[in-house]
């Protein structure tokens, strides 16, 4: 049974020390592809560093939504101009944040950053990978008035499943991860409920959301069995088949051979 991880931060200082073994348990696990996301130029370059040494590791670079201030129009460019790497398959993590964003000025910035993002990613046919907290309203209009054209995932789904179609509509798919299996996640289990089968993605976005019932401790990709195990158990299906609807998915999405 082979598993796609779509998002996961082995770049990140957590993890990227021991990224050999924490590889080889995902390896171990059915984890057959990884998609590393980054969230700033360092991260990105991290990203494309760990897809050359991995064949079966991916890259997406882009500058997340808390990471923007500061950053300027070069700096923006350069991070957005790896993706010509050939191991380099969307632009993310980009999208809002407004948690601990309150200052409108700054909500501003983020939405500006977002649809340059957007933007850069339809000129150059990728899709992008979506984060999306507290900012639902504002992260629906702006991917409604700036449509992606090679379609992505709206990372870590967090909204309701009555805004699920707005989504879908705009021809994106639901990465589901960690807090599908809290035991008060009322809302993310309705959500892996009725999302279609050919639209959902997997993902742990390790080292953080650490699935339950390691809640606590730091995430790895190999905890993505219980992302998936979780799902199969909602929808009544097998794991090996939402393993491989999922794994398909993922790569016609990013556009990876099988």
């Amino acid at each position: 049974m082979d598993i796609f991880e779509t998002h996961c931060h082995l770049n990140d200082d957590q993890l990227y020390g021991r990224i050999d073994e924490i590889i080889e348990r995902a390896r171990q696990a059915g984890v057959s592809k990884l998609l590393v996301v980054g969230w700033d130029y360092e991260s990105s370059l991290k990203a494309i560093k760990i897809a050359e040494e991995y064949d079966f590791c991916y890259a997406a670079v882009g500058i997340h939504p808390e990471n923007i201030y500061g950053v300027d129009e070069i700096s923006l460019i350069d991070t957005l101009e790896l993706s010509k790497h050939p191991k380099v398959v969307a632009i993310g993590e980009i999208g809002l944040d407004y948690h601990w964003t309150k200052e409108p000025e700054k909500r501003e910035l983020q939405k500006q950053f977002f649809i340059k993002q957007i933007k850069y990613a339809n000129e150059h046919n990728l899709p992008i990978i979506i984060h999306n907290r507290e900012a639902f309203e504002d992260c629906l209009n702006i991917l409604e008035n700036n449509k992606p054209v090679a379609s992505g995932t709206m990372h870590c789904y967090s909204g309701s499943v009555e805004l699920l179609k707005n989504v879908l509509d705009l021809g994106l798919y639901i990465g589901l991860d960690g807090p599908v299996t809290f035991k008060n996640a009322k809302t993310p289990k309705e959500v892996a409920d009725v999302v279609p089968l050919d639209r959902l993605l997997l993902e742990t976005d390790c080292p953080y959301l650490t699935p339950h019932p390691f809640r606590g401790t730091l995430n790895e990709p190999v905890n993505i069995r219980l992302v998936l195990d979780e799902i199969a158990a909602i929808k009544g299906l097998s794991k090996k088949h939402i393993a491989e609807v999922t794994f398909d998915n993922a790569c016609k999405l990013f556009r990876i051979n099988k």
